[in-house]
């Protein structure tokens, strides 16, 4: 026996019906599943069902060594694989009480910031096409080419870059490649203008995105939402100025964190397109200490079995999408006996009910892209 609700509304009988959008669907970023229940074309509620792409990887770490894990790991959220793999190598780092020598350090920042830029564009062009607008993806594409080929120059990977290794990096970079980096970055930091006048001058896009989806910060404490979402509903926060890592430290002159209150898709997009600006300028800061550091190792020797003494440790990162963190407990042999992933993507989905409720289908697309997660990052 099945159930309805009857309702009234302006004057015609309706009657409450389940929606199911995914689990295979444009709107939904991959494998995701929505369960809706709507009143006519208004969302009555929304219930997330993920899991489809769960394969596991917290266990698959626990089998393998500490070379192996960083595999595996750059894959969850595939448009920040370099982000995802250095989680994991400081994090062992850690526990080995490891220094990483200075360029590797610099490089790491470089590279990480270039990922970033590498994520908002996706990001940024493919939002605006699931509002009807298809233009900008090609704009947002060519850029990401113009940064993909310096970042598969130097490290052999278009998607999973695996350059990271506990102690440094996989080798130097490439002669002549930081001049071939800035270019690329100074050609990405003209066209973004072009970028962002075809969808902020959009009087549609406007029309879609401002005042709908409003999400306030109160549930981005309450929920542990982070990164670009975050701060478009008023919560000041980044790690990278908050508990410094890798070389930000001595970066913090050209990071510059931005902040909205507004809590809607319009300034979560606001934000991600700040946030690249930010991104490009890192780099270029990177870029110039690159320049003033002289030639030398990028990693540092390790045994030919590695081992992590007893313990634990939490070390976390600002991804592009958010907090990104890995607790790391070990016996003392090769392989980690825990390894717990904190995705920011999972957060970010999880309060998708409390702000969709009373909006129309047609919004729910809209707010649903505005949250900026990827599928693999929430199921693990």
């Amino acid at each position: 026996m099945t159930e309805v609700t009857a309702s009234v509304g302006t004057g015609f009988a309706t009657t409450d019906m389940v929606l199911n959008i995914g689990p295979q669907h444009p709107a939904t970023h991959g494998v995701l599943r929505l369960r809706l229940t709507l009143d006519g074309e208004r969302v009555v509620a929304c219930e997330p069902i993920i899991g489809y792409m769960h394969r596991g990887a917290e266990k698959l770490f626990e089998v393998r060594d500490y070379r192996q894990i960083i595999m595996l790991a750059n894959r969850h959220d595939w448009l920040s694989a370099f982000s995802n793999e250095l989680g994991v190598v400081l994090a062992v780092e850690d526990m080995l009480g490891m220094e990483v020598p200075e360029r590797a350090t610099w490089i790491r920042t470089l590279l990480a910031e270039l990922n970033r830029v590498l994520n908002h564009l996706m990001f940024l062009g493919s939002y605006p096409l699931e509002l009807g607008a298809i233009t900008p993806i090609f704009y947002a594409f060519r850029e990401r080419e113009t940064i993909q080929e310096v970042m598969e120059e130097v490290s052999g990977g278009r998607m999973h870059y695996m350059f990271n290794r506990v102690g440094g990096l996989k080798e130097d970079i490439p002669a002549g490649w930081t001049g071939r980096a800035s270019a690329a970055i100074s050609t990405v930091r003209t066209r973004l203008q072009e970028l962002e006048d075809l969808i902020f001058g959009n009087e549609i896009f406007r029309a879609r995105t401002c005042d709908v989806g409003v999400l306030s910060k109160e549930l981005v404490e309450a929920y542990g939402v982070s990164g670009p979402i975050a701060r478009a509903s008023g919560l000041d926060m980044d790690l990278r100025r908050d508990e410094p890592y890798l070389a930000y430290g001595e970066l913090q002159d050209v990071l510059r964190v931005p902040v909205l209150t507004d809590g809607d898709c319009h300034a979560r997009f606001a934000i991600l397109l700040e946030q690249t600006k930010v991104s490009l300028d890192l780099a270029d800061a990177c870029l110039a200490r690159l320049a003033n550091i002289a030639p030398g190792p990028v990693n540092v020797r390790l045994p030919k079995i590695l081992k992590a003494p007893e313990g634990s440790t939490y070390v976390w990162t600002e991804n592009p999408l958010g907090l990104n963190g890995y607790y790391l407990v070990s016996r003392g042999e090769k392989t980690p006996w825990r390894l717990k992933l904190r995705t920011a993507s999972f957060n970010n989905v999880a309060v998708l009910p409390e702000i969709v409720g009373g909006a129309v289908v047609a919004d729910l697309v809209a707010i649903l892209g505005s949250t900026f997660f990827v599928v693999g990052d929430v199921d693990k």
